[in-house]
């Protein structure tokens, strides 16, 4: 990547410099992760993968069968902004039905 030019402008005994060519990085996503547990049912993981992260059924079901049988499952990749408030749901949505769900972020690959 260059270097950004510069250019100097002298105006009322002050010299300022500016920046052209800056570029904005986009922000990094994030997935969100359920993890398995023994105790938290299939039911309402799907229930939290169709609520919350707005998944149909057949998608939803094959989220919760990879958290189920690998231990983890993406349940969607976002902006940190967006997944941690998602996060947050799903730990609400869980403590309110007494599951201990664990749900954590990660940054995509």
């Amino acid at each position: 990547m260059a270097a950004p030019r510069e250019r100097t402008e002298k105006g009322a005994g002050t010299l300022t410099k500016t920046r052209t060519g800056a570029k904005l990085k986009a922000p990094g996503m994030w997935q969100v992760v359920l993890h398995n547990d023994d105790f938290t049912t299939q039911e309402f993981v799907v229930a939290i993968l169709r609520g919350v992260f707005h998944k149909p059924e057949a998608e939803a079901v094959r989220i919760m069968l990879s958290v189920h049988r690998a231990g983890k499952g993406v349940a969607g990749l976002y902006p940190r902004d967006v997944a941690e408030t998602k996060a947050a749901q799903v730990r609400r949505l869980a403590e309110a039905q007494e599951f201990p769900l664990l749900c954590t972020l990660e940054p995509a690959p």
